[in-house]
């Protein structure tokens, strides 16, 4: 489930959007409305339940050989998704979908896209479906943790690229 040429991706649970108007988010400090989007190379960070925490990591230009073997693991790809026990029926059972949007209304805002007036998608929402099964596709490492914030604080300290989303909902 990724965006095709010209397009940019947002993805919810809730399959009746219409139009997406610019909003600030409780969780950003910033004060301007935006809508919000990923493109291709960051629309596997948004395979998850919303609310789900998730740390990712990924092999960058500065990373190195130790970081990749220690953290991701030797022989086990460029990219690894970090999730809790706790999480996993949700990743299970969620209906998430993608809803396609015009690339060419949004703008590049750190990892993501964002566009200041309404957006509408450029066709129903599709079911994003197995999110296992994409996660596979894409070769992308899916590791299950106790609690995340001790792979974190390695990650974070790391010369690997990295994200982590909703880390607020992740256990102490």
């Amino acid at each position: 489930m990724r965006p095709a040429a010209g397009e940019v991706l947002h993805f919810s649970e809730d399959p009746t959007i219409t139009t997406f108007r610019p909003h600030v988010a409780r969780t950003n400090g910033k004060v301007t409305p935006y809508v919000w989007a990923v493109g291709h190379d960051r629309a596997p960070d948004y395979w998850f339940p919303r609310q789900c925490p998730r740390a990712m990591a990924w092999v960058g230009p500065a990373t190195t050989p130790e970081d990749r073997d220690r953290i991701i693991g030797a022989g086990s790809g460029t990219r690894v998704h970090a999730v809790e026990y706790g999480w996993l029926d949700a990743i299970r059972s969620v209906e998430l979908y993608a809803y396609r949007l015009p690339a060419d209304e949004f703008v590049e805002h750190d990892a993501a896209v964002v566009a200041t007036t309404e957006v509408r998608p450029l066709g129903p929402a599709e079911r994003v479906g197995d999110l296992f099964a994409l996660h596979d596709e894409a070769g992308i490492q899916l590791r299950v943790l106790h609690r995340l914030h001790d792979f974190w604080a390695e990650v974070v300290a790391s010369t690997l690229e990295w994200s982590g989303i909703r880390m607020r909902n992740a256990k102490p």
